[in-house]
This record gives structure tokens, sequence and C-alpha cells, in this order.
């Protein structure tokens, strides 16, 4: 699966082959679970993430990983949004800091 990303005026598209998205189950349930204990969303303090929430915070560790180069940490993080909300096709990134500014398509 393909999960287009777009930072700024650069769009650049990860491919997640099926076997992430198939053998990382382990890996997004604790994902979830760390999030359950609540997360701060810039200046925001969210108890309990809904899953467009999650999915934000997840897009921001993309945008992390890809600025630091780290195509596999990436990878594994768009397979996540891919597998927690499958209808997903693109994320808009907010470069000024604001997690809730990524925009999930």
């Amino acid at each position: 699966m393909q999960l287009r990303i777009q930072i700024n005026d650069t769009t650049r598209d990860i491919d997640v082959p099926q076997f992430v998205l198939d053998e990382a189950d382990d890996f997004f349930t604790q994902m979830d679970r760390d999030m359950d204990r609540g997360y701060q969303m810039s200046r925001l303090w969210v108890d309990n993430p809904d899953q467009e929430q999650r999915c934000q915070i997840v897009a921001d560790k993309i945008l992390t990983a890809l600025s630091n180069g780290n195509q596999k940490s990436g990878t594994l993080m768009a397979a996540y949004i891919l597998k927690r909300m499958p209808h997903i096709r693109e994320i808009h990134l907010n470069t000024e800091g604001d997690i809730s500014g990524h925009d999930l398509l």
C-alpha cells in the first residue's frame, strides 16, 4: 500500500509492504497502549486521544523520521496509519509545530 505525504511544496509516497501491515500488530498495539496514557499534542494535553488524533500523532512521527532520514521508521509509522484508518491515502503535514494541523485525507 502507499501513503502520500505532502510537506509544504514537496510530495512523497511511502510504500508500505503488505508484510509490514500483517506483522506489526504487536508494535501497533504497544503504540496504542502508550497513547492510552495521554499525549501532549502541541500545547494541548489530550487524556485519551481518539483515532484521528492518534493518527495525527503518528503523522508527526513520520515528519520527524523523514527529517532525520529514517525511512524504516517512516514506513512503520505510515503502516500504523494505513492499518488503523485504512481510508486515509494522503497526509498534509503541518510544519509549524501544531500536531492537530496534520490533515488526514
